[in-house]
């Protein structure tokens, strides 16, 4: 079969040819139609899970992918041959990931049923940025009449941010350009702040003078972290993807800090499926690949500026 994979960390993504993998008890066989493309895989290729685990080269890169149920193994019961499942495909320490042209998933893993109607290359798009913004929500308990800043809206998971929040009832304030400040209105936010026009907090404090309850923050490193959570009013919560958060400074001015760690789960894709069903969430495909390409699409997304996912055709 095809697939992206590195012979070793740090190694260039690559086309190669491997054998297809069989599905073990327990184990769904997909064959795979679209992957998304997300940071976490050219940060696995670049080794960002070396010292943790034991890689099998050559390693497939990807994670999330859509595709049809080709073959199961034994004790597979929720999942049948022939039917259309999107979710999470990699498994590091055996090499597999979902830049093939099959993938095994085991079926009590994040793996779920496709949304009706949805067409492959959207629900490739959806695992990991709409799994990790749903968790990001669920981690703050944003509530009506609360205030909500995202740091990073215009990427897949901060999109997708801006949806999950506004349906919270919550008053959604969203980082954007100007290109883009349409984008995530319609989205859902109800103001965007521009880092390219000055200062956030002050552009953020001219409309809110008293504070706001939430930051959801997927881009700021420490220093931008500790400088926006000046904005919480006591009580406040500050939820990152990047680790930026100190719960214990936090802690000692009465604010909420966390730093989210991922959970994925079939249940959460249930969520989402049922989210996406009711047409209260939209997934912005930005560019789409050929299996080939995806080297290339690596490198662009490394170099930053992402304004909704890329996803890769196999």
């Amino acid at each position: 079969m095809r697939a992206i994979a590195v012979s070793e960390y740090g190694a260039t993504p690559a086309p190669t040819h491997l054998p297809r993998p069989e599905p073990g008890p327990g184990e769904i066989l997909v064959k795979m139609i679209a992957a998304g493309l997300n940071p976490v895989d050219w940060k696995i290729a670049d080794g960002m899970l070396k010292d943790s685990v034991d890689a099998r080269f050559p390693l497939i890169l990807g994670q999330d992918g859509a595709g049809v149920v080709e073959a199961v193994g034994a004790g597979v019961t929720r999942l049948g041959q022939g039917e259309q499942v999107y979710g999470m495909f990699r498994d590091v320490e055996r090499g597999i990931g979902s830049y093939a042209e099959y993938a095994l998933a085991a079926e009590d893993g994040p793996v779920a049923r496709m949304p009706a109607g949805m067409i492959y290359t959207q629900a490739a798009a959806v695992p990991t940025a709409c799994g990790t913004a749903m968790a990001m929500v669920d981690e703050s308990d944003l509530d009506t009449g609360q205030t909500v800043l995202i740091v990073g809206a215009t990427g897949g998971v901060g999109q997708a941010l801006v949806q999950l929040a506004a349906l919270t009832g919550a008053k959604v304030i969203a980082t954007a350009r100007e290109d883009m400040a349409g984008t995530v209105r319609r989205l859902g936010a109800d103001e965007t702040v521009d880092h390219s026009e000055g200062d956030l907090n002050d552009q953020v404090l001219r409309v809110h003078n008293d504070g706001i309850d939430v930051i959801l923050d997927v881009v700021s490193d420490t220093h931008g972290t500790e400088r926006l959570a000046q904005l919480l009013r006591p009580g406040g919560t500050y939820v990152s993807t990047t680790w930026s958060v100190n719960p214990d400074a936090m802690e000692a001015q009465n604010l909420r800090g966390i730093n989210h760690v991922g959970a994925p789960s079939a249940e959460m894709l249930d969520r989402l499926t049922d989210l996406i069903d009711a047409g209260e969430l939209r997934v912005m495909v930005e560019r789409e690949v050929p299996l080939e390409a995806a080297g290339d699409a690596l490198a662009d997304n490394r170099a930053g500026g992402a304004r909704g996912k890329t996803v890769i055709r196999i």
